[in-house]
């Protein structure tokens, strides 16, 4: 009798790189990981691709870390916990000193390579390394199965992409078969941008018009072989996208894998404020409702939100939220969420709360309570997590340059953004 088939799934081990310092969504990152920034009213960034690796069968799953990491560890251990006879595991592994070496990950290959050891520990015949911080939904045995059928090395995943948004990735220029052929680095030159055009007849398969001005854009995320992976590994390059893809391109058999869903690299503040705001628009581009394929995180049992007296248009209102006699506008709003009387948020992140002030007794002296006080006016803002904002506090990025540091504040990307903890004092205009 033959021994049952294992599907790829089940043979391939995600590593998730959230590694980076996360400077461009700061101060977001101030306190944590950027992998822990939370989404979508309830989630962190890193359910994402944890979800899709569930959702598609991949059931191990390491994420790489070294910055602020303590949020993350916390939200990853209250969150994944599967039963003790289940292979499943999602586990973290943050930069540390070993033998072998004492320094911090030089990039994203380099955090690989450093943590190799653990992942030859099973015998996975293949590697899907993903992203942290991307917006998106993509059920991983497709790339698996072209991978496979295609003999390829390694398969990189490929979004199309137009002219202007070509000079800010990698773009990739195939054959006919989507064997990657040619790799330019955010290529500037219209010149060069005009040889990597995806030719008439892929458009044409992939259901575009056949004169269509569109390129491969590298995603970050990458298949490899168990022995690829190993090779590739075996020198002192530091990064994936700018030393070994392109090398890998010159001596072997590398796919692209063309997704052509919705894809958005939380890179940077506006990315991250358009993303989430987008999710309240009456047909957005995202959204978590899809049948079959839930976006995990973390249970807490809260009870639904009260809304009293309130003008709401445009918005998600997340579990656990006061709202009372304020009006809501274009926005997103949190977890825990207090929002007192009289205030208007528009075009507002306000990210809630890890607790009530019922539950804690260490509140700043003579601080506002945690929330929105009464009769605020907030237009295109992040407020982060546990803010205190008083009576009568005005926030809104008008007057102020694209990028400042303020008194308690800081305009990123045109977007005033409120850290989390602060406290903004009552009648404060910002």
């Amino acid at each position: 009798m033959s021994a049952p088939l294992i599907p790829p799934a089940s043979r391939t081990l995600a590593i998730i790189m959230g590694g980076g310092a996360g400077t461009r969504l700061f101060p977001l990152t101030k306190e944590r990981a950027k992998p822990a920034v939370p989404l979508g009213g309830k989630y962190r960034l890193v359910d994402i691709p944890i979800s899709n690796c569930l959702n598609s069968g991949i059931r191990g799953m390491f994420v790489l870390t070294q910055f602020n990491s303590n949020s993350l560890h916390s939200h990853i251990n209250a969150t994944y916990k599967f039963d003790h006879f289940s292979p499943s595991f999602v586990e973290i592994l943050a930069a540390q000193q070993t033998p072998e070496g004492s320094h911090w990950y030089q990039g994203t290959a380099d955090a690989v390579r450093q943590n190799m050891r653990y992942f030859l520990q099973r015998p996975w015949d293949y590697y899907i390394i993903l992203s942290g911080d991307q917006l998106y939904r993509m059920d991983y045995r497709d790339i698996l199965r072209q991978h496979i059928d295609s003999g390829s090395d390694i398969t990189l995943a490929t979004i199309p992409v137009n002219r202007s948004a070509a000079s800010d990735f990698g773009i990739m220029h195939t054959d006919e078969k989507l064997r990657v052929v040619r790799f330019v680095e955010k290529p500037k030159d219209p010149a060069v941008q005009e040889t990597l055009r995806i030719p008439p007849h892929l458009l044409e398969t992939l259901g575009h018009p056949a004169d269509e001005e569109l390129y491969q854009a590298s995603m970050g995320i990458y298949v490899f072989n168990r022995d690829v992976l190993i090779d590739c590994l075996d020198n002192d390059m530091v990064d994936f996208g700018k030393n070994i893809i392109p090398t890998a391109i010159e001596r072997l058999n590398v796919g692209a894998y063309i997704f052509q869903g919705y894809w958005e690299d939380i890179g940077t503040i506006r990315a991250f404020f358009d993303a989430n705001l987008n999710l309240a628009e009456v047909n957005p581009s995202y959204h978590f409702y899809v049948a079959g394929r839930p976006t995990y995180t973390q249970p807490r049992f809260l009870p639904a939100s009260i809304v009293r007296g309130s003008t709401i248009d445009r918005a998600i209102i997340s579990d656990g939220c006061h709202i009372l006699d304020s009006k809501i506008e274009k926005s997103l709003i949190g977890i825990r969420s207090i929002v007192r009387s009289g205030s208007t948020l528009k075009n507002t992140i306000l990210m809630g709360a890890d607790y009530y002030d019922d539950d804690v007794n260490d509140a700043p002296v003579g601080a506002p309570p945690i929330g929105i006080g009464k009769n605020c006016i907030i237009d295109h803002a992040i407020i982060d997590k546990n803010a205190r904002i008083g009576d009568g506090v005005v926030i809104t990025p008008e007057g102020k340059s694209q990028d400042a540091d303020g008194s308690g504040y800081y305009v990123r990307d045109g977007i005033v953004v409120v850290p989390k903890n602060s406290v903004i004092a009552p009648g404060t205009w910002i």
